[in-house]
């Protein structure tokens, strides 16, 4: 195949004919292509999926990770140790295309690999890797680990999405009229694009920017002084930098840059859109900022025979569908754990990413409680915990293996490894309860509950990031009603959510499982029929095109 003056190998729907490229760090577009971490990669893996469904004029822009993020295996004692090992990619294709760009003053060599559009059903993929024998080994560690510590070779992993995609997209003769950026991880390429267009105004034609953090804190700053050491503004001066981008301190803010030299941006739900605008309205020359709730891909996520018995209404092929899941998913948590788990017990789960605001272990704060639960004879339950801490997070390492540790004097509490897109796509068939838990207002979208739907599960939640444009108390899942948390502090916030979180387990999801079971099926198949449309990333991947990309 012939990669110069590349167009999408598919006839394009005339409705979305603007091209398009979208620069993400991760995609989680399937198993076995293993580049992603967590929610940012499952979010882009669903929109390229629905950009193909919908035969959009898009192409993705992304990095080829050798040891991929980590692979979470166990310690002797079950704890966790990260391991990093070669992935080997087949199915990709060699597009025979390598340049050069400039890393810390030095010519770097690049060379980007294909996923055609029919491998795994999505829009097609450029994945950009410095694994190569040309360079030298610092070089070739730029594309080794997703998220580096290191803060140099994650400033340079920066650099290689931004400015090495946008070159790349010179290489393929593409010219798109649309640059989204999914967060601010590739921005240096709004400096390439200014040698492109020699002025801003000509950048934020072509540039839009996603944003996925409610916080200011938790936005990427790097030292101003290592990034133009880094060739990160692809010539500039520091001076003309300030100048061109407005900041004034040493820390170069990489979202309040992209807000500055993009034309439009958006929240990824509709509260993270208020939280967004409330954030950074004291700044000046930032672009508007609208919103567009995060999806996920239906096609790809959803289980076919429940939907079909719920489309015929038939109640107990939807029973013997979610036993039969349960049961099936239980045999991992066997083969992991030795334990084995019954399918006909509430089964309640937490599985995502560990990070402190999402408090993994919020159930365990009131240990009597908790117990008192576990040890129910009447009304049985079982949890299950998964997800990987980033793993030079030592808070959320600790949370995870002090888990590990509780679960041991438990025959129906387990902690599993592994949480890819296999596993979550088994643990929301496993779940009758999605359990998520988030301080308020920290989680900006949060979409795990959405595939945990789409497969039976009912969710439970703080009202945080996507909840409060779906969660209809009782009748397709339930919430915990908020709380005013601006006058809390973060043990008030934490007392009030557990003790909400209990009642309702106690006296209103527990209590309903066994002794209402059509009550319980009910909301199940309101939440099913509820995500299905509005939450599957076709009517995402469409608002981009009607919201971001059109002029």
């Amino acid at each position: 195949m012939n990669f110069r003056n590349y167009q999408v190998p598919y006839q394009v729907n005339p409705n979305y004919a603007t091209k398009a490229a979208y620069f993400s760090m991760e995609f989680a577009i399937h198993q076995p292509l293993k580049i992603y971490s967590g929610g940012l990669g499952f979010l882009a893996g669903s929109h390229l999926r629905s950009a193909y469904e919908l035969k959009q004029n898009m192409i993705g822009i992304g990095i080829l990770w050798k040891y991929g993020y980590y692979d979470q295996t166990r310690n002797q004692d079950q704890t966790l140790q990260p391991a990093w090992m070669e992935k080997t990619n087949h199915f990709l294709e060699d597009t025979d295309i390598k340049f050069q760009i400039l890393i810390h003053d030095h010519p770097v060599w690049i060379k980007a690999w294909y996923l055609k559009p029919t491998t795994f059903n999505s829009a097609p993929l450029f994945l950009l890797s410095t694994d190569l024998p040309e360079n030298d080994y610092v070089s070739q560690t730029i594309t080794h680990r997703l998220y580096d510590a290191n803060v140099s070779t994650k400033v340079a992993q920066f650099i290689l999405l931004g400015v090495g995609g946008a070159k790349l997209i010179d290489e393929l003769g593409f010219n798109p009229d649309v640059y989204h950026l999914n967060e601010a991880h590739g921005i240096s390429a709004a400096f390439y694009l200014l040698n492109k267009y020699k002025s801003v105004e000509k950048v934020k034609e072509h540039l839009v920017f996603t944003t996925h953090t409610p916080e200011e804190a938790g936005n990427e700053k790097h030292d101003i002084y290592l990034c133009h050491k880094m060739s990160y503004f692809c010539g500039l001066s520091i001076d003309e930098v300030r100048k061109l981008t407005g900041l004034h301190d040493d820390q170069f803010n990489h979202s309040l840059v992209a807000l500055r030299f993009a034309r439009k941006a958006n929240g990824v739900s509709q509260l993270h859109g208020v939280v967004s605008n409330e954030m950074w309205k004291h700044y000046e020359g930032i672009c508007p900022i609208t919103a567009i709730t995060n999806a996920q891909n239906y096609t790809y996520w959803a289980d076919e025979p429940l939907y079909r018995h719920a489309d015929g209404n038939n109640d107990e092929g939807i029973d013997d569908r979610k036993w039969y899941l349960k049961r099936r998913a239980f045999e991992t948590v066997a083969d992991q754990t030795g334990k084995i788990f019954d399918p006909n017990v509430l089964t309640i789960v937490w599985a995502r990413r560990f990070a402190g605001y999402k408090r993994a272990d919020m159930l365990t704060y009131d240990m009597t409680r908790f117990e008192k639960m576990l040890n129910n004879l009447k009304y049985p339950v079982q949890i299950i915990w998964a997800g990987k801490p980033y793993p030079v997070d030592y808070p959320a390492i600790t949370q995870f293996n002090e888990l590990v540790h509780l679960s041991k004097k438990y025959k129906n509490v387990s902690v599993l490894v592994g949480y890819e897109l296999l596993l979550s796509r088994r643990l929301k068939q496993a779940a009758d309860i999605w359990l998520n838990n988030p301080r308020v207002p920290r989680e900006a979208s949060g979409t795990s509950g959405m595939t945990a739907a789409m497969n039976g599960a009912i969710n439970f939640s703080t009202d945080d990031g996507w909840i409060p444009e779906f969660v209809k108390h009782g009748e397709n899942g339930f919430v915990i009603p908020k709380a005013d948390y601006a006058n809390m502090n973060t043990h008030q916030q934490d007392e009030y959510d557990l003790n909400k979180a209990y009642e309702i387990l106690e006296n209103e999801i527990i209590p309903m499982y066994y002794e209402n079971k059509d009550a319980w099926r009910q909301i199940v198949k309101n939440g099913m029929k509820d995500v299905r449309y509005q939450f599957d990333s076709n009517r995402m991947a469409h608002e981009y095109y009607e919201i971001m990309y059109k002029k």
